[in-house]
């Protein structure tokens, strides 16, 4: 089997913790100039971004050189850019740094906190942030958490080393063990593995359990149980009788698995604002009521090392610790 050619380093610095973005132009096409490429494929850019950008020598070729506006297509030819960062609103909680050595950083990520940059959050995420304030740009992500849950996160210092990392997680040699806050439902029998096909299509923001072999597993367990009545934030009536805290362990990684087997169960986690119902999108500057979700455990034994290592996150989830200050958004 013949293997791929890697592609040449990057002749640009990062810029705030933010990779340049690399493309490399396809084998054939209709494209004369590079330029008229990259319009087709930045055609969501703003107009007259890719114009800007080529007369100002913004887009270079791996030798670090301007690439000309009036530049051949060259099948092959890679190129390097950075992208025109919107401002983003910067999230107000802090990023604790829970263990460091010369492999792996594992860091304790807030709610609403990209992990990686996409989409709008680009600059403002766990990635970029790490990679400025430890002055490590070549540290990357092992794995990911969703952007409205927190906890641990592990990321690897050098680049050479992430696919031993990201093995565990194909491989599932890395117990993840996640805490949720949801109504109690005394009628629902637990400890027990849900087990079901989930998929999550492309520009639906919802995953959705079918028919078909199972490819999500989860273990769900009570924790504990508050037995006071509780009022849903903005119904204005009793709507649970009681909340409860929950441990999760899923041995599979599928797209919003935990909250889809949680709302599956009748105990949709609070502050969800995609399950089971989807409401109204939550602005990036809006930093109410986080979803009571997070990444508490995360143990494996080090690829490199041989060390086991078991890591434990220090957030509180406040519907529990708080539900008032919660549901009032404090």
């Amino acid at each position: 089997m013949r293997r791929r050619t890697p592609p040449p380093p990057s002749p640009l610095p990062q810029r705030d913790g933010v990779d340049p973005v690399r493309l490399r132009l396809p084998a054939e096409g209709p494209w004369v100039t590079v330029r008229d490429h990259l319009v087709e494929r930045l055609s969501g850019a703003a107009p007259g971004l890719v114009a800007e950008m080529l007369d100002a020598g913004l887009v270079v070729g791996a030798d670090g050189r301007p690439v000309a506006a009036d530049a051949p297509y060259r099948p092959g030819m890679y190129v390097w850019f950075h992208r025109r960062l919107s401002p983003e609103v910067p999230v107000p909680f802090p990023l604790l740094v829970h263990y460091r050595d010369e492999h792996i950083v594992v860091a304790d990520k807030p709610h609403f906190l990209a992990t990686t940059p996409r989409g709008s959050h680009v600059a403002e995420t766990a990635l970029a942030r790490l990679r400025r304030e430890l002055d490590v740009p070549t540290l990357t992500a092992a794995h990911r958490l969703d952007r409205l849950t927190a906890g641990l996160v592990l990321f690897t210092v050098r680049p050479e080393e992430r696919g031993a990392y990201q093995t565990l997680f194909r491989d599932r040699r890395v117990r993840k063990t996640y805490e949720a806050v949801a109504p109690h439902a005394p009628a629902l029998s637990l400890p027990r593995t849900v087990r079901s096909r989930i998929v999550k299509e492309r520009g639906v923001l919802t995953a959705r359990e079918t028919e078909g072999e199972p490819n999500a597993v989860s273990h769900i367990e009570l924790i504990a149980r508050h037995p006071e009545t509780v009022t849903e934030p903005g119904t204005g009536t009793a709507a649970t009788t009681g909340l409860a805290r929950y441990r999760l362990t899923p041995t599979t990684g599928q797209t919003h698995q935990l909250r889809v087997h949680m709302t599956a169960l009748g105990v949709p986690i609070l502050g969800d604002p995609l399950y089971p119902e989807v409401t109204a999108p939550v602005p990036a500057d809006d930093f109410r009521r986080p979803l009571q979700l997070l990444a508490r455990e995360l143990a494996f034994t080090d690829p490199l090392t041989g060390r086991e290592h078991r890591f434990r996150s220090s957030r509180a989830l406040t519907a529990w610790t708080s539900y008032e200050d919660w549901a009032a958004g404090q």
